[in-house]
């Protein structure tokens, strides 16, 4: 079976609670939707996770390529990026080396895995990358198109399962029509931790541990830019 998890956020004691609850064995597939850095305080974990567990993968959220645009001077890294490369330290190249291969998408057997939105109309290759690994940008683009929200627009051919946005805000996972399943449940902001099993799309779910961003930003408040 194959096991696709909701945003992770470092937030690796939860993660091993849902692998446990979900009855995750060696021969089964462990399927990140993206974001599995930042905000929590186990960055190092996950990441030793998806790099060396064997039928283990993630797909580019958007912390990630933030992660990877900051380290060419793209762009100012956000609060979050900055504590995680103070947590990573002399690993932080590493990290950067395996954010560089993840695929903007993947598609275990009968559903499609990215990690934000979808514009109808439009093939899966030709997709923007700020619409399907999340920007601000890509969100007022879609906005600015349609007037319902992106899901209830779908029209690929497989189910479509996300993370990205908690859009419930009550530790449930949104649902469109068995057409779109929205996995973030808040799990770094101390709500749960979800992740749907295939090919049977049954929900598995464990509570946060804690608040962990806001416990990580107190801890490193004295190494943070006020101005970032």
């Amino acid at each position: 079976m194959t096991l696709v998890v909701g945003d992770i956020h470092a937030c690796y004691q939860e993660f091993q609670d849902l692998l446990d609850r979900a009855g995750i064995g060696a021969d089964d597939e462990v399927l990140a939707v993206g974001d599995i850095l930042d905000r929590g305080p186990d960055n190092r974990q996950v990441l030793d996770f998806f790099r060396c567990r064997p039928r283990a993968a993630s797909i580019l959220g958007n912390h990630e390529r933030k992660h990877l645009r900051s380290a060419r001077g793209e762009i100012e890294p956000a609060p979050s990026q900055v504590i995680t490369r103070s947590q990573l330290g002399d690993g932080y190249p590493d990290c950067l080396a395996y954010l560089a291969t993840l695929a903007r998408h993947r598609q275990p057997p009968g559903a499609l895995v990215v990690h934000a939105f979808w514009e109808p109309g439009v093939p899966l290759e030709e997709q923007r990358d700020t619409v399907l690994i999340g920007t601000l940008s890509g969100e007022h683009y879609l906005t600015k198109r349609h007037a319902q929200p992106w899901y209830e627009l779908y029209d690929g051919p497989q189910p479509l399962i996300v993370g990205h946005r908690d859009y419930r805000g009550d530790g449930e996972p949104l649902v469109w029509r068995d057409r779109v399943y929205c996995l973030d449940t808040g799990c770094c902001h101390g709500g749960r931790l979800t992740g749907l099993v295939l090919p049977q799309f049954r929900f598995v779910s464990v509570p946060a541990r804690a608040d962990h961003w806001q416990q990580t930003q107190q801890a490193f408040a004295d190494r943070l830019d006020p101005d970032l």
